[in-house]
Parts: C-alpha cells; sequence; structure tokens
C-alpha cells in the first residue's frame, strides 16, 4: 500500500504534484519536505441546510410534509431527522433571504439546490404538500415529477420511483 503519491505518477496525474523523490517519497519542490499521504478522514453527511426568513415556520412545513421529528430547535436554528443517526434537514435564520426564481433567470436570485423526494403517490402527495402551504411551481419540466416551491420558495420534487429499482 502507498504511503503517499506525490511525485509519483499516479500523484501526477492526480494533480497532486511532481516534486523530486529522496528515498522513494516526494519532496515538495517549495519546502524540501517529504509528505506522506494521511488516512483519509471519515465525512458523513449530517443535513441539508436552507435558509428562511423563519426556519422555525419552514421546519414545521417539512415535518409535515415527511414525517420527521425535531432533532434539535433552538432560536435561529431547527433540525428535522427521520432518525437521530440518520441525514436530515436543518432550517436557519437568513434576514435577507431572497426567494428563488424557479426555473432560473439571469435577473432573479437562482435556485442554490432543491430537493427530490419520492413518494408513492403523486397526486395524493401533491395534494398534501399544498395543504400544508406549498404552491405548484409553473414550469413542470417532466410529466411524471411535480415541482413545487415551499412556503419560503425553495423548490423541490415529487416523484414515483419508475423502472427497475422500483
Amino acid at each position: 500500500m502507498k504511503q503517499w503519491i506525490e511525485g509519483t505518477s499516479e500523484g501526477m496525474s492526480r494533480g497532486v504534484g511532481s516534486g523530486p523523490l529522496v528515498d522513494g517519497r516526494p519532496v515538495s519542490s517549495r519546502t524540501g519536505q517529504q509528505h506522506f499521504m494521511k488516512p483519509q478522514p471519515r465525512f458523513t453527511l449530517a443535513a441539508t441546510t436552507l435558509d428562511a426568513p423563519n426556519p422555525h415556520e419552514l421546519a414545521q412545513f417539512y415535518q409535515g410534509l415527511l414525517g420527521w421529528p425535531v432533532r434539535k430547535e433552538e432560536p435561529g436554528w431547527v433540525e428535522i431527522a427521520a432518525s437521530d443517526d440518520g441525514a436530515g434537514l436543518s432550517f436557519q435564520t437568513e434576514p435577507l433571504f431572497i426567494r428563488p426564481q424557479w426555473p432560473s433567470t439571469r435577473s432573479e436570485q437562482q435556485m442554490m439546490m432543491h430537493l427530490d423526494i419520492e413518494v408513492d403517490d403523486l397526486s395524493a402527495a401533491v395534494e398534501h404538500a399544498l395543504a400544508l402551504g406549498a404552491t405548484v411551481a409553473d414550469f413542470q419540466p417532466q410529466a411524471d415529477v411535480r415541482v413545487l416551491c415551499d412556503p419560503a420558495g425553495h423548490p423541490f420534487c415529487l416523484f414515483v420511483r419508475t423502472g427497475p429499482s422500483a
């Protein structure tokens, strides 16, 4: 197992560097020090965070939509999740929040991301989301997906999985 990659053909192909080798190990051309690859730290997605003028109201909407309980709540911050150890959604206060425009235009606030939410009955799910305060987006790019906007204006998609993995 290689403990380093800088200066090797593998390292150069990854853009790590092309410094000289000493005792078979790469040496930085800038510092003259040998480099050893550290083990990669563990990464776990904990949550996706949505900005909102009122995070508590937006969290209530997604609680009703997803059926997830509150994991943490404090002034200006709410976390919800299906379980304590799974990734969830977080909501934070953003006083300068501007509703995104869907579809995007050059002159309006653009959507930075959206949530894809799988459902088992598209029309019933849309009806439920509307009852909670969502709105149907004017532009619908696919017949089997519904783009809606949450009460703060973040677009999200509802879809029924089809095909071999359904």
